[in-house]
């Protein structure tokens, strides 16, 4: 069947359909690999968090919302934060500086990376070597020529490896992916998507400790590889407001847009990336900026057709922030944010148009008329092609994460021996466009960039 009529008659078919959701709730929990309930005591899975700043408090509340699951041990290189988790989870938690110690032990079965970008590769790499599942946080590497050791890692050991980008698992992400693939949007020409903040812990000002001091912190391991530097309690706790340590908006915030749109669109990533911005606000010391823009090439791939990508971070926003993704097709546009979608649904004209802001009005009146007979001879009335409701709103489940689904998805996968929906390869393919737009922005050029063999091109 051509394309046209293929995509005309998959939506006449749900028409009736866009009253209610595309999936349902137990539908996309299914899709999504859904959590059981554990059976028995080998069910239980004892986990581990390496990093116990905002994030890996945030991860651990998630995470153990999923039956079966257990903190035996955590990690971090500030004692504040050991003495945190201690108050929060319990005397009985296995505490170190080390993260060594945590991937020694018989009795954790999986860890969280939830240390700053530049440590992730290590301990990830480490950690599957030993035999443990692993949970990374986004961007999966700081650096691109990080990321095939990690995926090769992940290919010799029989870990389960997730990355933590949890839009990904979202049911509000399935639900736009199947509006997507049933063909309601037409031909996809454009993505647009943007994630703007307006408040200085959004821009990463975070807390600072009173007690912060090389004897409460472990300096030297964080620095790693970034060579040596007296203790800056600034660097250490506002760690992605530095280039050595973190990857700035792009690996904080392009990931997640890159990460969700991939998901819906099945795509592998994009083969340009240029990117621009600059630093017009936080000038507190940082080294990336706050203001960031980045657009991209998507190649034809796998029979979808080339479309461009157009994302956006902006932490001077007036507007109070938020996130949005709008997928742009030649019969429709499907915009993402928040916990809902809305898809609109429009006839383009198939015909030239004339009349109004037209030549057509600059012609003389026997012209004109000779103009429209042959117009209505030429392009006859066709009937419009949108059936069903010309806009439509799916909102998710009240009270419903992602984050939650997300871990859940990886503890079903660790138990069945099943798979992730965001696995290595995924995860670094939402990371690179991001680091690329890095490379972009420090370096005024044009990345190209093979999503296919995850390489620079």
């Amino acid at each position: 069947m051509p394309t046209r009529s293929r995509r005309r008659f998959l939506r006449q078919l749900s028409a009736g359909l866009l009253a209610a959701p595309l999936l349902s709730e137990s539908a996309a929990a299914q899709t999504l690999v859904a959590p059981r309930v554990p059976t028995g005591a080998n069910d239980r899975i004892n986990l581990a968090c390496i990093g116990l700043g905002i994030q890996g408090f945030s991860d651990l509340d998630a995470a153990l919302q999923t039956p079966g699951v257990q903190l035996v041990a955590g990690c971090d290189l500030y004692d504040g934060h050991l003495e945190r988790a201690r108050e929060v989870y319990g005397s009985d938690i296995f505490l170190t500086r080390d993260y060594r110690e945590i991937l020694a032990r018989p009795d954790v079965d999986a860890v969280i990376v939830a240390t700053p970008d530049h440590w992730h590769d290590t301990i990830t790499i480490a950690a599957l070597d030993a035999g443990k599942h692993v949970y990374c946080e986004k961007p999966i590497v700081q650096q691109l020529e990080e990321g095939q050791a990690v995926l090769d890692a992940e290919r010799r050991n029989p870990g389960v490896l997730i990355v933590g980008s949890q839009r990904v698992s979202s049911i509000l992400t399935e639900q736009a992916r199947e509006i997507y693939r049933r063909g309601d949007l037409g031909q996809l020409v454009l993505v647009e998507t943007f994630y703007d903040r307006f408040s200085a812990l959004g821009a990463w000002q975070y807390s600072i400790p009173r007690d912060a001091s090389p004897a409460t912190v472990d300096w030297e391991t964080f620095l790693k590889d970034t060579g040596d530097r007296p203790f800056d309690a600034e660097r250490f706790f506002r760690w992605r407001n530095y280039r050595d340590y973190g990857t700035g908006v792009a690996g904080d915030l392009f990931v997640h847009l890159f990460s969700g749109s991939h998901r819906i669109l099945d795509s592998l990533g994009p083969e340009r990336i240029y990117a621009t911005g600059g630093l017009r606000y936080w000038n507190d010391g940082r080294d990336v900026p706050d203001v960031f823009i980045a657009s991209c090439d998507y190649g034809e791939q796998e029979g979808h057709p080339a479309f461009n990508m157009q994302l956006r971070v902006n932490f001077v926003d007036g507007g109070g922030g938020g996130s949005r993704t709008r997928f742009v097709g030649t019969e429709g546009s499907l915009e993402v944010g928040g916990n809902s979608l809305t898809l609109r649904r429009k006839t383009l004209p198939a015909a030239p148009g004339y009349g109004g802001w037209d030549t057509y009005n600059t012609f003389p009146q026997a012209t004109r008329k000779e103009f429209e007979g042959w117009y209505r001879s030429q392009y006859p009335p066709v009937p419009p092609t949108v059936v069903g409701p010309a806009e439509w709103t799916y909102r998710s489940p009240e009270g419903y994460s992602d984050h939650v689904h997300h871990f859940a998805n990886w503890f079903e996968a660790i138990r069945n021996d099943g798979k992730v929906v965001e696995d290595g390869a995924f995860g670094f393919r939402a990371a690179a466009p991001s680091l690329a737009a890095n490379l972009s922005y420090f370096d005024r050029r044009v990345v190209d960039w093979d999503p296919v063999k995850m390489k620079c091109s």
